[in-house]
């Protein structure tokens, strides 16, 4: 099931031209690392009259028992692999999405020669891929593993696919860290950010309060990394990403709904999700397809009433997801306040709790 990128527009978009989300940030404020503990990032509480800066464990202290945290548990693939063709040239092959066929896969194939059907990619001896056919967002490409055992050989031999900013971390670390620790299916080339900062430790302590939790599943696609071309945002096409709600988790949000408490969204990736599984009624429906929900200020969300999530680029999708939940005008006074304070950005950077406009 597909939602056009328009539909969700209950009244004109408003500050509607991609040029209203930039804003300047030093280079030295994009975090490289993240903090240890997870939950020891800071925390910008943002509400209509103020900001209050706390650490992320602090949420213990504000949601209350009957609050329903939904997490979304996507498994980051290691992606990106890098190997040689037979005449020793080296070849990047970017795993996008999986194919029907078996062991196939859409990929981005980067080489600095052109690629021809049959080319074949060597990664290790006994892993390689072979280029089949391009695609509308590539190539399709065929891995085989010596012992059969693709899944193990893209995890011994991938590389995380960390965004462009992050330089110089250790690989093999950070196909732990670039993971949330309730990650559990396989499917994202980007991690969802907002869920890094929880620990077992500070999950245990919600639920011992009677703070509920749920799950839902987006897997960030390669449209993630794609920047926005268009200064009048109507026209910008969203890309599609595959996501699922299920039936037990539509029940527990109408409950909490029912009950008078507040669904927490912990990240964009969720708030996506759960707002596009109840475009058509108003109430959340279990929901298995894809979406390319565009959230805009103008926005009316009937699902999400608290969102947890990190400080995005400029000029991206989610900063614009986050002006429609608590105005252009909070957005630009928290960003301010952030940059001023030393708040770390981005991907392993600080988060905010956002209550809505």
């Amino acid at each position: 099931m597909v939602y056009g990128s328009n539909q969700q527009l209950s009244i004109p978009p408003i500050n509607n031209r991609l040029s209203d989300y930039y804003y300047d940030l030093d280079p030295n404020r994009i975090a490289q690392r993240p903090v240890e503990p997870r939950d020891a990032a800071r925390l910008l509480v943002s509400k209509k009259n103020g900001v209050t800066d706390l650490l992320y464990r602090d949420i213990i202290d504000i949601l209350e028992p009957g609050d329903l945290l939904i997490l979304n548990d996507t498994k980051v693939i290691p992606a990106r692999l890098k190997g040689y063709r037979k005449s020793g040239g080296r070849n990047e092959v970017f795993l996008s999405r999986p194919l029907a066929g078996k062991n196939e896969w859409e990929a981005l194939v980067a080489s600095n020669k052109r690629i021809k059907n049959g080319l074949q990619v060597f990664f290790t001896e006994g892993f390689s891929a072979t280029v089949l056919a391009r695609t509308q967002h590539g190539f399709q490409v065929r891995l085989d593993a010596a012992d059969g055992d693709v899944e193990k050989a893209i995890n011994t031999h991938g590389q995380m696919p960390l965004p462009p900013y992050i330089v110089g971390s250790d690989k093999e670390e950070d196909k732990e860290r670039y993971q949330t620790v309730f990650a559990k299916n396989r499917g994202a080339l980007a991690a969802p950010t907002a869920g890094l900062h929880f620990t077992p430790e500070l999950l245990q302590k919600l639920q011992q309060k009677g703070v509920k939790t749920a799950t839902i599943t987006l897997h960030v696609g390669i449209g993630t990394f794609q920047p926005i071309r268009e200064e009048d945002l109507a026209k910008h096409v969203m890309h599609h990403e595959w996501c699922s709600l299920s039936y037990e988790t539509a029940q527990l949000i109408k409950q909490t709904k029912k009950d008078n408490r507040r669904v927490v969204a912990v990240g964009t990736t969720v708030t996506r999700t759960l707002e596009s599984a109840a475009l058509k009624t108003g109430m959340v429906e279990p929901f298995v397809g894809e979406t390319n929900l565009f959230i805009l200020p103008g926005f009316k969300f009937q699902v999400v009433d608290l969102l947890l999530t990190n400080f995005h680029l400029p000029e991206s999708t989610l900063l614009m997801l986050v002006a429609a939940f608590i105005g252009k005008t909070r957005l630009d006074r928290d960003y301010r306040y952030a940059i001023e304070s030393g708040f770390r950005f981005y991907s392993y950077g600080d988060s905010s709790l956002l209550y809505p406009e």
